[in-house]
């Protein structure tokens, strides 16, 4: 049982995500495979919580084990071609009816409000409709896919009127022709379709298997859209069922969706999970790094005394002020974490010696590890060389070897520069270190 304390720094934790994602528009996609799930409940409670939260919910969900389990019974074999299913006519009847069957299912779980469950007093509203107009897939290398189908275009305008009433839309992996015809999509695509045509701020993608670097054995938790396009080219990198996931999440992110996540859906609570803590338990897609390193802004002030006032408390970090970090902010280089500073360090300059001071070397506890002080360290040494600077120095009272291990060398008070050497404090008895360039 969490403890109360546990809960609170939680709840408290969460409160700037609460705010973040109010009146965002998220498109999530899951496969037929989390239907069957006994647990499925569950992720339809967590569907119900986002949409109390204010956010505007599009689910899109897949069908295939249920057409294939029609097929089955009817004696009937699914047929694909290159993982593309051909839909003929008896095919097609399956997916009708698997597709409003889920689609009650579905409705009937979000009406679900007896008291003591997760989704009393709830009254959460579910609309559905012809929101996706399709093509045919055709012919291709010879093979006729008859009633499978591609998506032509999203009604952006009618989903957003059925989000504006705080409803949630469910599209399924059916469109239809302005002729009247019926196609089977894949639900992947109709889910990236609608994340583009309504500009969301997230897609996400709950799968079947973890997105694991198969090479590294290791779950890759942030990615740019770029890398992931390096990865999909390469053999053997990714497991067959995550690669079309990670596509479909670069082709949102470069359409213009704010940020893909693809997430296994056997985790429970993984969506609350990845949406709700800062490092999450999926992998996020992005166009731009989801970690930066970059010079200071004035704005960062406040996040970069957080980060020191425990070392200060410590006696670790020389006390700062705010008007004296305001004004040397221009000496900073910060780590941003999603919105968080999570390192800085700076380079205080005394062109006179052609030394630069490497101070306030800093990194939260929570992310220490991960190279993040070689990389700043790494940072300010170009910076000192680029200004011209022949050596940097350091002082420090409990990391002396840390600097050691990274080519600094024990030096005395009276090698560092005039100015600094007068503003010296006897008292921290702070040793010297300093770095030829």
């Amino acid at each position: 049982m969490m403890k109360p304390s546990d809960f609170v720094r939680w709840f408290r934790g969460s409160s700037p995500y609460i705010h973040a994602h109010r009146g965002k528009t998220f498109v999530i996609y899951f496969g037929g495979e989390a239907l069957g799930d006994p647990r499925f409940a569950d992720l339809v409670h967590d569907f119900a919580l986002l949409n109390s939260l204010g956010v505007r919910l599009v689910l899109v969900h897949g069908i295939r084990p249920q057409i294939d389990s029609r097929l089955a019974r009817q004696g009937c074999q699914a047929q694909y071609q290159n993982g593309l299913r051909i839909t003929d006519r008896a095919a097609l009847e399956c997916v009708k009816e698997a597709a409003g069957t889920v689609r009650v299912e579905i409705e009937a779980l979000f009406s679900t409000g007896v008291a003591n469950s997760p989704m009393a007093g709830a009254r959460v509203r579910v609309a559905s409709g012809n929101f996706v107009t399709a093509k045919p897939v055709g012919v291709r290398d010879g093979v006729d896919f008859q009633h499978t189908g591609e998506v032509r275009r999203v009604d952006a305008e009618g989903l957003n009127a059925v989000l504006a009433r705080g409803d949630v839309a469910l599209l399924s992996a059916v469109g239809y022709s302005p002729t009247g015809e019926i196609f089977n999509l894949r639900s992947e695509q109709v889910a990236t379709a609608a994340a583009i045509a309504l500009k969301a701020d997230k897609l996400l993608l709950l799968t079947e298997e973890e997105c694991l670097s198969l090479r590294e054995d290791r779950l890759l938790r942030q990615i740019t859209t770029a890398e992931a396009r390096a990865l999909l080219g390469e053999a053997d990198t990714l497991a067959p069922e995550v690669a079309p996931h990670l596509k479909a999440a670069v082709q949102a992110c470069e359409a213009g969706v704010g940020r893909a996540h693809v997430l296994d859906r056997h985790i429970d609570g993984a969506i609350l999970l990845e949406l709700f803590t800062r490092d999450g338990v999926g992998t996020l897609v992005s166009r731009a790094p989801f970690e930066t390193l970059r010079a200071a802004l004035v704005q960062d002030v406040p996040g970069i005394l957080d980060l020191l006032r425990p070392l200060e408390q410590k006696g670790v970090l020389v006390t700062r002020s705010r008007e004296r970090l305001e004004s040397d902010i221009g000496d900073y280089t910060v780590i941003e974490r999603d919105g968080m500073i999570v390192g800085c360090a700076a380079l205080h300059r005394f062109p006179e010696a052609r030394m630069g001071e490497l101070a306030c070397l800093a990194l939260h506890d929570d992310y220490r590890g991960e190279n993040r002080g070689e990389r700043l360290l790494a940072h300010i040494e170009g910076k000192a060389v680029a200004m011209g600077f022949e050596r940097l120095f350091v002082l420090t009272t409990q990391t002396a070897h840390w600097f050691r291990e990274r080519g600094f060398e024990p030096a005395e008070v009276a090698d560092l520069p005039e100015t600094r050497r007068a503003a010296y404090n006897p008292r921290r008895n702070s040793k010297v270190l300093i770095k030829s360039l």
